[in-house]
């Protein structure tokens, strides 16, 4: 007889793309060519400057000792300087940064530091799965906000009710946001900072999106709202911005106490990222001016033709500013789901079903710009023939 499984381990939720390698397996031994546009990992390189850092840096037999949480001063020092060139933000290194193994990781860990059983956290619906997974392995109650086209895929604040208010302890925001690309004015970064501060609630910004953006938008940054030091957590990944998703690395930055209340947790589960990751990060970083504009410059034409292409197949589709993905409403209003087997099953093609990322993604899909111009515009025609027929 099987041991039972915890409660916490029962309430997550289905984890997205669960399944599809299998089908991808399955449809590729039957000689069908299988356009991937499910994951948001892209087919590019990383800046070679990381590359030649991390080979020489791993023959470096001091990287190789345990890091602990403290790392690598010269990642902390890069992230500072970088920050404050991107931000304006000024940040001390050693107790308002915190380096990750990939932004998830820390998402994933922070209600440990900060939750009660019964304690509230507020989620965006559809959102990152991690949210809703950390919140409940570590016992608390999440409460889950759907993000609605005609509130511009914001989470209204005055909706959100006072039981839930009493219990608050944590909140969740994405932007530029993933599924949906949304982004958020900074009127409304400053409204929720005075929320949260309001209600005694942290405020976690997954940042993870903010260089992938377009036609001259800049993404804000939580911290540079008056006050926001006081209450967020921003979190930055090295995945999408430098095509780096299997070195794990990111980082948090905010309050140096509530910082040193993750570190805390981290500190009995992990024993950091390997140095020479870290090494690697510092040199993308140090990078960035000269190779990152020109990565986001191939999203942009992925988007350019993605969007055409969907268009002129009959979905109707809007042109994000900023992310790595298209988010597209079902023609004809149908199941996410059943949208997505067919365009796997019927054309092969891997697409996202909105309700995968939660019950309000129900009735879109979301597509990744993780392939080429040329299969791109081939993954769109294939599309277009599910609306025909």
């Amino acid at each position: 007889m099987a041991p039972e499984r915890s409660r916490r381990l029962q309430n997550l939720p289905g984890y997205p793309l669960t399944g599809i390698p299998e089908a991808r397996k399955r449809l590729e031994a039957a000689g069908i060519e299988v356009i991937d546009l499910g994951a948001g990992d892209a087919d590019l390189d990383p800046p070679p400057e990381a590359v030649r850092t991390l080979a020489e840096a791993a023959s470096d037999r001091s990287m190789s000792r345990y890091p602990f949480q403290s790392g690598l001063p010269e990642l902390r020092e890069a992230i500072v300087t970088w920050m404050r060139q991107r931000f304006g933000v000024s940040l001390d290194p050693y107790t308002e940064i915190l380096p990750l193994m990939g932004s998830k990781e820390g998402i994933a860990k922070l209600p440990l530091a900060f939750l009660n059983p019964g304690d509230g956290a507020v989620i965006p619906d559809p959102g990152y799965q991690v949210y809703q997974g950390g919140v409940i392995l570590a016992g608390g109650e999440p409460y889950l906000v759907p993000l609605r086209p005609e509130n511009d895929y914001l989470i209204p604040l005055d909706g959100i009710p006072d039981e839930v208010r009493s219990r608050l302890r944590l909140m969740y925001l994405n932007y530029p946001n993933n599924p949906t690309t949304a982004t958020a004015p900074l009127e409304y970064l400053e409204d929720t900072v005075n929320f949260c501060r309001e209600h005694d609630a942290v405020l976690v910004y997954d940042h993870a999106y903010s260089e992938i953006a377009f036609n001259g938008y800049r993404p804000p940054s939580i911290l540079e709202v008056d006050g926001a030091d006081g209450v967020a957590l921003e979190f930055h990944s090295f995945s999408k911005t430098y095509n780096m998703t299997g070195w794990r690395l990111g980082w948090v930055a905010g309050n140096a106490g509530l910082i040193e209340s993750l570190t805390k947790v981290k500190t009995f589960m992990d024993t950091g990222v390997f140095k020479a990751v870290q090494a690697a990060g510092a040199a993308a970083l140090a990078a960035y001016e000269r190779w990152v504009p020109g990565n986001v410059a191939r999203f942009q034409a992925r988007r350019d033709v993605a969007v055409k292409g969907l268009r002129q197949a009959g979905f109707d589709v809007t042109e994000p500013r900023a992310t790595m993905f298209l988010w597209v409403p079902v023609p004809g209003g149908g199941s996410s789901l059943a949208f997505a087997e067919r365009a796997l099953e019927e054309e092969g093609v891997v697409v996202l079903p909105g309700a995968a990322l939660g019950s309000g993604g129900e009735g879109f899909f979301r597509i990744a710009l993780t392939v080429d111009e040329e299969r791109m515009r081939e993954a769109t025609a294939r599309l277009g023939r599910l609306v025909v027929g």
